[in-house]
């Protein structure tokens, strides 16, 4: 049985795993849902093409996707200290967890979007709406239940990063995991913590699959 300084440590740090999941998936997506609608929209059969444009994008996305995030939230130390003032806690992990994941978002979006009849979007074009017109009031609507369904992915594999940044000293329980499992070779504290992070997998997992059954349309 842990002691009652312990369940505290327990509480405080699921705490910080929340402020840092949570805010980092809400910012990444302010950076990565636009970048996804562009990654669509600027194709060459896209409803503004813009080769150039897709293709930099395209490469930018393909190589901050493509570094490890443990080595990237090393690299970023310096960024990370300009933004917060330190490279440590929960709210400086908050930096590279958005960095690191608005790419993973921003295809994600992307492949969400691309699922959209074709159709529908030729239908919103014939009638002379417009590309934003299209984005807002097709695209995006039609596409909402599979969006959902990526941001409970995305939700988790931010989970999973935040844990990663234990090993820096990012917060969490994913410090606690490393401080006690690791170094003070206590099994049972990192086996607790290690359920509890599993416990907030499926609870954002759930959450996620049943708001993507309510609004799927095609289940009605």
């Amino acid at each position: 049985m842990f002691s009652k300084e312990m369940l505290n440590l327990f509480l405080e740090g699921t705490f910080e795993t929340f402020y840092m999941v949570l805010v980092s998936t809400f910012a990444a997506y302010v950076i990565g849902l636009p970048l996804g609608v562009v990654l669509v929209v600027s194709e060459k059969d896209g409803i503004r093409p813009m080769p150039a444009v897709n293709r930099i994008l395209g490469i930018v996305i393909n190589l901050l996707r493509s570094a490890p995030f443990l080595i990237l939230l090393v690299a970023l130390t310096p960024v990370t200290r300009a933004i917060v003032g330190t490279s440590l806690g929960s709210t400086a992990t908050i930096v590279p967890l958005v960095i690191g994941s608005a790419p993973f978002i921003a295809r994600m979006v992307e492949s969400s979007i691309k699922e959209v009849d074709a159709g529908v979007i030729e239908a919103a074009q014939s009638m002379g709406a417009s590309p934003m017109q299209i984005v807002l009031r097709v695209m995006l609507p039609e596409a909402k239940p599979s969006l959902m369904v990526g941001a409970a992915i995305a939700v988790t594999t931010i989970l999973g990063y935040s844990a990663m940044a234990g090993f820096v000293g990012g917060g969490g329980l994913g410090t606690i995991a490393v401080n006690y499992g690791v170094y003070r070779y206590q099994t049972d504290v990192m086996l607790f913590t290690l359920a509890l992070l599993v416990l907030i997998v499926q609870a954002f997992q759930e959450v996620g699959m049943r708001i993507a059954n309510r609004i799927d349309k095609r289940k009605k």
